[in-house]
């Protein structure tokens, strides 16, 4: 029987502390790992050469990292690549990478369809599905072949953001700290229809 592993994909450092505390590994472990996913962005643990084999192996034993590559692409003359991606529910969300010149944009999803039904808006009229995961989010930015090169995000894709503010918020997180992409906040751009409730503490977590 093949064991259901949990995803790595997607943590913040202090989630790793706990992983790597819970395993008994060196504390320092957790940075490494954290440099492994979202600096280097390796897809399989591994390639984590600085980890112990006898770490690697228990890691592995319970944990994958959860990467997927997209399920098709369409490709524009202008350089526009619309990407679509499968999610763990089996539903599909779309990411579109576009370059302008000395930018590169990519426009993530935050949501499998949305509840907001802007009459302007295409996801609108599909009604909401699910919400997306921080590894469902960082997937559409690590798994394209273009990611390397990315100068700008913007959360404009399918869904309303705030209205999956904690995966969202920790997408921010990894995006801007150190242990993480360590990307300027001035480079990611929210898109919302403002919901209030959860306006203010998107103002007051992060600079984004």
């Amino acid at each position: 029987k093949r064991v259901e592993k949990k995803y790595l994909a997607g943590k913040t450092l202090d989630e790793l502390n706990g992983i790597v505390a819970r395993m008994g590994m060196p504390r320092f472990t957790a940075g490494q790992i954290a440099a492994w996913l979202y600096e280097k962005r390796v897809w399989n643990i591994d390639e984590m050469t600085n980890l112990s084999k006898q770490n690697r192996e228990r890691l592995a034993a319970e944990y994958e990292i959860g990467y997927s590559v997209p399920v098709e692409e369409m490709r524009s003359v202008d350089g526009t690549v619309k990407y679509l991606f499968k999610t763990t529910s089996g539903n599909f969300v779309e990411s579109v990478y576009i370059p302008d010149r000395d930018r590169a944009t990519l426009c993530v999803s935050s949501q499998v369809g949305c509840k907001m039904n802007c009459y302007f808006c295409m996801t609108g009229k599909q009604g909401f599905n699910s919400q997306l995961t921080v590894r469902e989010i960082m997937n559409q930015i690590i798994s394209i072949p273009e990611s390397a090169k990315l100068t700008n995000l913007v959360f404009m894709g399918m869904g309303e953001p705030l209205d999956n503010l904690d995966e969202v918020m920790t997408a921010l997180t990894i995006l801007t700290a150190k242990w993480g992409f360590a990307w300027s906040p001035k480079r990611i751009t929210v898109s919302t229809i403002g919901v209030k409730r959860n306006l203010t503490r998107f103002l007051e977590e992060t600079d984004c």
